[in-house]
């Protein structure tokens, strides 16, 4: 891991950018994205380079737009589970020259979704975090695309033991959309890096 955050620290201290650069880290769920993005944030403190990071899981909407919606359970997940046409409009069109963004925060204890106000510097590194950001209503809005790869028998035993019971929901609702991901989106394909965890 600290080789592949070596990587594109210099990938990012060395690129020619005007005012941002946008960095997406792709990858499904439980393939170590929050940790890498964890580690690069550290060093580009420390080379004292402004940046801001984003969790695409922070955007999702409530649960009654993404459970029990007469859809199938893989469709809700991927389809439902972010308001996509409306962060297209209001947050990725935005993320070049907005000094300022509205966006809504789920909040998990009240199912509800209030809105922070955002402040972004002029000059700095977007950075970008979550699962699905390669489907084509976004993936046009980066400049660098990075998906971590990782077998899903390996992702599946970094869940809890308590998650892991639930296997019935990984088969019907987090499996299915993975696999629609992958054969539709071919991320591994379009991404500019790929790093195997």
């Amino acid at each position: 891991m600290d080789h592949n955050v070596n990587s594109l620290i210099q990938l990012l201290t060395t690129t020619e950018y005007n005012n941002r650069f946008i960095l997406c880290i792709d990858g499904l769920s439980r393939s170590g994205k929050t940790t890498l993005v964890s580690k690069l944030s550290h060093h580009l403190q420390e080379l004292n380079i402004p940046y801001h990071t984003f969790h695409i899981d922070d955007h999702i909407v409530e649960r009654k737009n993404r459970y029990n919606t007469g859809q199938e359970e893989w469709y809700e997940y991927y389809h439902l589970q972010w308001n996509k046409a409306w962060l297209k409009e209001h947050f990725f069109k935005q993320l070049k020259h907005a000094t300022e963004l509205n966006l809504p925060y789920y909040e998990g204890d009240s199912d509800s979704c209030k809105v922070r106000s955002i402040s972004l510097p002029k000059n700095c590194i977007i950075i970008i975090e979550g699962v699905f950001l390669q489907r084509y209503e976004w993936r046009e809005f980066y400049d660098y695309v990075v998906y971590l790869d990782c077998p899903r028998d390996h992702r599946f035993l970094r869940e809890s033991t308590n998650t892991q019971r639930n296997i019935t929901k990984f088969k019907n609702r987090y499996w299915k959309a993975e696999a629609f991901y992958l054969q539709n989106e071919l991320p591994e394909k379009k991404a500019d890096l790929i790093l195997q965890n």
